[in-house]
């Protein structure tokens, strides 16, 4: 059990000690995702460009997480945008929870803000304590995924897309978002 917590723990951290890149490197690759992750969602879900586009603004991430028995934990980073000001806030996540389950996830998140005390508080505090129940499957772009995921906080919609990994949950999560400054401070 100690040695499934380590690993766990490990790949929380890998992210954060990867190679050093330079700030703009940082946000050129965040700006590529998101351009990846939107197109692949408006090609899926063709609702959610004009859902998007009406918004007081969105947030995309990626995230690998991993599920041992009763924990899972996970890291990412993305970017919030402001419809309105057109303004990006570049941001890193983690996650931790408790639940049933057992795989490797790596997904992409959309987060549609329809309030702007939503938008708002999740840029500035960006806590969201969700409730997460799924099926997925996707190895070398063959696959499925199924899942559900509704945030605790009204006022938003959330969108998963897996990327790669194989995965069956039912987890209580708790997710911080927050601003890196190296990234932020142009």
């Amino acid at each position: 059990m100690l040695r499934n917590i380590s690993i766990a723990l490990l790949l929380v951290i890998m992210p954060f000690a990867a190679v050093a890149k330079t700030a703009e490197e940082d946000r050129q690759e965040i700006r590529e995702m998101r351009s990846e992750v939107l197109a692949q969602l408006y090609k899926n879900n063709p609702e959610a460009e004009e859902l998007i586009k009406d918004s007081e603004g969105y947030a995309v991430f990626n995230n690998g997480g991993v599920n041992l028995i009763f924990l899972s934990a996970g890291s990412g980073k993305g970017v919030a945008h402001d419809n309105k000001s057109g303004k990006d806030t570049f941001m890193r996540m983690a996650t931790g929870g408790v639940g049933i389950g057992l795989g490797i996830k790596d997904y992409r998140a959309v987060i549609v803000f329809h309030k702007r005390s939503m938008f708002d508080q999740f840029v500035d505090k960006g806590w969201d304590l969700s409730g997460q129940a799924d099926a997925a499957a996707t190895i070398d772009d063959q696959g499925g995924e199924a899942n559900a995921a509704d945030s605790v906080l009204g006022g938003i919609t959330v969108y998963q897309m897996t990327e790669k990994g194989l995965a069956l949950q039912a987890t209580l999560q708790g997710t911080k978002y927050w601003k890196v400054d190296k990234w932020n401070n142009q």
